[in-house]
């Protein structure tokens, strides 16, 4: 049996946390609704009107998702009068959405 000496065993406990961070964004995306919000994201800023308009996702179910979003941080928001806008929150999500938009998104589109 071999012993793990302190400098693996750390190394180990970062890939664990690295894992779970992996993880708990991925929970977060498992959504189809909060998927289709951000896929319409990757091109920049929308309104809440445009993002059900293109997303076809109802209220009260496009407030919701965007609640749990704005939430765990995936968006940010600015407000322009009475309209807030709507952008991908994270460099390291946008990267992820538009790696998931070129493989699931561009043949999809008009």
């Amino acid at each position: 049996m071999t012993m793990i000496d302190s400098a693996d065993f750390l190394q180990v406990q970062e890939l664990k946390e690295v894992a779970q961070e992996a993880s708990t964004l991925l929970s977060r995306l498992a959504n189809p609704d909060r998927l289709m919000i951000l896929c319409l994201l990757v091109s920049g800023e929308k309104n809440v009107t445009e993002i059900g308009k293109e997303g076809g996702i109802q209220q009260p179910t496009l407030s919701q998702q965007l609640t749990v979003l704005r939430k765990d941080g995936l968006v940010s928001t600015r407000r322009d009068g009475k309209y807030v806008y709507y952008r991908i929150g994270s460099p390291d999500v946008l990267r992820i959405m538009q790696t998931m938009h070129d493989i699931f998104c561009k043949e999809a589109q008009p």
